[in-house]
C-alpha cells in the first residue's frame, strides 16, 4: 500500500510522519493509494480538498484539539488499521457566485458554505430555494448551508441541527438572526439549490466562505450538492462517521 502524508505544522505530527515514512515508505500525493492526514479536523479537510481533482481515501490520525473527523493514535500497525477501516463517502457543496465588482467565483465546501457580514452592519439576504423566493429579507450576521458531514461543525455552533450522514438533507441555518428573530432555519432536500442575494451589497458587504476559501463583497451565490464529486474518509471499525454524528447528538 502506497501512502502519502499530509501533516499539521506541530512537532508531534511531524515526528509521527517521520516514523511512519521510515517504516512504510512515502510517495507523492498523486501516486498514493491512501492519504494519511496527521493533525486535527482542519488537516483532514485540507487533505480532502487536495485530493478533489483525483479523489482517493483519506485516513486521519488526531494530533489536534477536536479531531471529530480523525482516528485516535495507537501503537497498532498503521497499514493494518487502514486495511480494517470502514469508509464514509461524502459529497461536497458547490458554491458559484458573483461579486459586487462583477467577478465570478466557484468553490467546493466539504463542511459548509457561509455568508458573513464584513462590517458592523448586519447582512441583509434574500433566500430562494429551487428558484422560488422563500424569505424576502433575513437580517443577521449571516447564514450557512451545511452538509450532513459538516452539520456538527459551524452549523451546530450556530444552533443548527445535526444531520445523520445518510440523511438526504442539507441544513440552512441563520447566524445570529435579528429579523425574523425567531427563525431557526430549514431542512432542505440534498438536491435543492439555495440562492442568496445580498441586499444593499455595497453598503452592507458580505463575504462568502466555502470551508477555507473566502470571497469578499459578494452580490449573490448559489449553493448545491456537487453530486459529481465523491470523497472517502476512513475510520477505525466501530467508530464510523455516522456513529460519531449520532453520538454527538447525545453529548452535553
Amino acid at each position: 500500500m502506497r501512502l502519502a502524508f499530509h501533516t499539521a505544522d506541530r512537532p508531534d505530527a511531524r515526528a509521527a510522519r517521520e516514523a511512519f515514512a521510515a517504516r512504510h515508505g512515502e510517495v507523492a500525493l498523486d501516486e498514493a493509494d491512501v492519504v494519511v492526514a496527521l493533525g486535527g479536523d482542519g488537516v483532514m479537510l485540507d487533505a480532502l480538498h487536495r485530493t478533489i481533482s483525483a479523489p482517493k481515501p483519506v485516513y486521519g490520525l488526531n494530533f489536534g484539539s477536536v479531531g471529530f473527523l480523525m482516528n485516535e493514535p495507537s501503537d497498532e500497525d498503521l497499514i493494518t488499521r487502514i486495511e480494517r477501516a470502514e469508509s464514509a463517502e461524502i459529497h461536497p457543496l458547490r458554491a458559484t457566485g458573483v461579486s459586487v465588482q462583477g467577478n465570478t467565483f466557484e468553490a467546493l465546501a466539504i463542511n459548509e458554505v457561509s455568508l458573513l457580514r464584513e462590517t458592523r452592519q448586519s447582512a441583509k439576504l434574500r433566500i430562494s430555494i429551487d428558484g422560488q423566493v422563500r424569505m424576502d429579507e433575513l437580517s443577521a450576521d449571516g447564514a450557512l448551508v451545511a452538509t450532513p458531514a459538516g452539520s456538527t461543525a459551524y452549523n451546530f455552533s450556530a444552533h443548527g441541527p445535526i444531520l445523520p450522514l445518510d440523511a438526504q438533507l442539507l441544513a440552512l441555518t441563520p447566524i445570529s438572526a435579528f429579523r425574523p428573530r425567531r427563525w431557526r432555519g430549514a431542512l432542505l432536500r440534498r438536491t435543492s439549490t439555495v440562492r442568496f442575494e445580498v441586499l444593499e451589497a455595497e453598503k452592507r458587504p458580505v463575504a462568502v466562505v466555502a470551508d477555507n476559501k473566502e470571497f469578499r463583497e459578494a452580490r449573490e451565490v448559489s449553493i448545491r450538492e456537487a453530486d459529481d464529486v465523491a470523497l472517502t474518509m476512513l475510520f477505525d471499525p466501530g467508530r464510523p462517521l455516522g456513529e460519531r454524528i449520532l453520538l454527538e447528538q447525545f453529548t452535553a
